[in-house]
């Protein structure tokens, strides 16, 4: 009896992360995952169910990944909060992943969060999705939340400002500059918004 072939199951679901990442979900079809994975359809279909069984373990890979990585970025002293907010912004201007192995992405538009990009493709037409998605943005915004009430207890950020509804505006911001990279506008543009959101923080009213 023949033995199953054997696979690099995070290599695969790498490639076909940077695959969904570029061509979307719709636009992907199962042969364009087994050209980017090297694994063949029969393989695919026995291992992940399909295009969407895929899609959802990449997205679990993902928000793993998220859940290691962001709070590292984010955490630290209290007296280095409020530049670690600042970095978690100007990172949003050259699509730098806060996930340190994110797979590399061909461009600004594909370098965009993984669980975002799906989400708006798929909504709430698809639940699994969503609730992964949702972990993701839960992540982030417990992370940033964090952050900011470190910088609040440092003294660099009103200590009456709520921090969730500022992870939500910070979110938001690297959100809106996925979306301004993705149509071309220029790194200075980009760098102007991440510096002017900053500005924004409101700091305390004795300083």
């Amino acid at each position: 009896m023949a033995r199953p072939r054997t696979f690099d199951r995070e290599h695969v679901l790498n490639a076909a992360e940077r695959q969904f990442r570029i061509t979307g979900y719709n636009g992907t079809s199962v042969d364009d995952i087994s050209a980017a994975t090297g694994l063949g359809r029969g393989s695919l279909y026995a291992a992940f169910d399909g295009k969407h069984g895929v899609l959802l373990h990449a997205m679990s890979g993902y928000s793993a990944r998220l859940a290691h990585f962001v709070p590292k970025a984010l955490a630290g002293p209290d007296d280095g909060a409020l530049e670690r907010l600042h970095q978690f912004l100007l990172r949003a201007v050259n699509g730098v992943p806060l996930a340190a192995d994110v797979p590399p992405a061909p461009d600004r538009a594909a370098a965009a969060c993984f669980a975002a990009k799906m989400a708006l493709e798929l909504g709430s037409s698809d639940p699994e999705l969503e609730r992964v998605a949702s972990a993701c943005f839960s992540t982030m915004v417990t992370a940033v939340s964090e952050c900011v009430r470190a910088a609040q207890r440092h003294g660099d950020i009103d200590a009456d400002a709520d921090p969730d509804d500022l992870a939500y505006l910070l979110i938001s911001i690297v959100r809106g500059l996925d979306v301004v990279g993705a149509h071309g506008h220029s790194p200075a543009r980009m760098t102007s918004i991440a510096e002017n959101a900053f500005a924004l923080l409101p700091r305390p009213r004795h300083r």
